[in-house]
Order: structure tokens, then sequence, then C-alpha cells
């Protein structure tokens, strides 16, 4: 069954545009493009009037591609225009940072906004996700994400960027309050939905993601004490509990993925 999710409020000539870019990349690239969605501000629940359109994709060439000693670039990337960046990896590069647990693979995989996709390919991926992504790496991954943005705030004063380091404190929350599970929501809204939190900091975020709805420009000013209070404990809590960096085999996780992705070529 093929996937396609399309928000009312996103602009129909930019879609088409999209749609358009891919089909293309489809043609010149000799590619398939097994899942196609939006991965910014967008599919992560804060967009602003002006906020870009990242469209985010996972490919497969032929099989002959993977069949010689000078293999080709292992991700495809389009100019910038205007608002517009579409970019996406092939499914060797994305199953090789998913099993050393970088994030990014993942929430393209809960990206709320499909473009185009297989929906089985996206389902059995999500189960793979869940096997193999290493839990401390992955909230490593938020934490230095989430303290560079967070740096950077202080540095700028920007109330944009608060909202860079308040998901991947949010994603760190989450993953604190489910023991076990790897693989946290990107929607920022679905995050607050599945955690406990103060009642102040809830309606402190729901005001600036209201304010940042309306505005081109929020421009800089102080941090609603409840939020700044959130994320500097998250980030110090996160700090001390995903500290595991014992030597762990990864074979197994290799083995998974390298059998997905088999499976995936027709089962060379």
């Amino acid at each position: 069954m093929t996937l396609r999710s399309i928000p009312a409020s996103m602009d129909p000539a930019v879609v088409a545009t999209i749609d358009g870019e891919l089909d293309r990349i489809v043609r010149e690239h000799r590619a398939d493009v097994l899942l196609a969605i939006e991965s910014g501000s967008r599919a992560w629940g804060f967009p602003s009037p002006d906020s870009d359109y990242d469209c985010r994709f996972v490919y497969l060439r032929p099989i002959a591609d993977y069949l010689t000693p000078w293999p080709g670039r292992d991700v495809i990337e389009t100019p910038i225009v205007g608002l517009l960046d579409v970019s996406g990896w092939d499914l060797v590069k994305a199953l090789r940072l998913l099993v050393n647990g970088n994030a990014v693979l993942i929430e393209w995989l809960m990206s709320p906004i499909v473009y185009r996709g297989d929906e089985q390919f996206r389902d059995e991926l999500r189960v793979l996700a869940d096997a193999v992504a290493d839990r401390d790496r992955v909230a490593r991954h938020y934490l230095h994400l989430g303290r560079n943005q967070w740096r950077l705030r202080e540095s700028s004063g920007s109330l944009k960027k608060v909202f860079y380091s308040l998901r991947p404190a949010m994603a760190l929350r989450w993953l604190h309050e489910h023991p076990g599970k790897a693989v946290a929501p990107m929607h920022l809204p679905t995050l607050l939905e599945q955690c406990e939190l103060p009642n102040d900091f809830i309606d402190s975020v729901a005001e600036l993601t209201e304010l940042k709805s309306r505005t081109r420009e929020m421009g800089s000013g102080s941090v609603p004490a409840p939020i700044e209070k959130f994320i500097d404990d998250e980030f110090e809590r996160a700090a001390l509990e995903f500290v595991s960096d014992e030597p762990r085999t990864r074979q197994h996780a290799q083995d998974l993925s390298a059998e997905f992705f088999r499976r995936r070529l027709g089962g060379y």
C-alpha cells in the first residue's frame, strides 16, 4: 500500500514541486524511493509561517550498483531553492547509521508527514529499528544535539532556537519514562502527550508554539522559566543516566540489518 499524508496547511504548489523533484530523482538516478517524508519544524509540530520544506527520503538503487568495486555516493542531494530542500540516503547508509545509534532515520520513520512510501517497507523498518537501535547511543545523540542548540541559543538569544533544544530534551524525557524503548516520537505534541509533565511547563510550551506559528521572526528574548528549567534538568539527568559504554557486540544488529537489506534487494 502506498503511503501519503499531507496536511491541508501545506502549500499545494510546494508539495507539487516536491513530488516532481522526487519523480525526477527516480528517473535520473535510477533510484527506487522507498520512503519520502517531511523532516523539519512542520513535522516536529512547531512550524512558523516561513518554515522551510525539508523533504528527506530513503532510496534503493539497482542491484548492479552494489556489485562494483567503485560504488557511487550514498546520498542524493538537490540544490536548495527558496524554502525547498530535498535530499536522501541510500538504504545502505541509513542502516549503517541506525546500527551506530544515529536517531535521524528513526525520526524519518516516525514523521507524520509522508510524501510517498511503501507502507510495508516503513513498517518493517520500524520493527528493525526497535530491534537494533541502541537506547544509550540514541539518547546521547539527542543530548549532543540539544546541548549544541542550547549553547547557540545562549549566544544568540534567539527564541526560535529554544525549540531545537526543547525537542531533544523532550525526547530524552520520553526515553527516561519509557525504559527499554529506543524509538521516541519525533512530533513534539506527541512527546508532550506521552510524558508526565508539570502544568506550568505544558502551558509555557503551548504559548511559545502559538507565538511561533503566527510570527515570521520571533526575535530574541528570555526563555520562559519553566522551559529553561526543564531543558537544563533533562540535559543534566541524561548526562548521568545514558552513560552505558560497555563493549557490546553489534554483530546481531548488523546481521538483522544485512538480512533486511538483502530482502529489499529481492533476495540476492
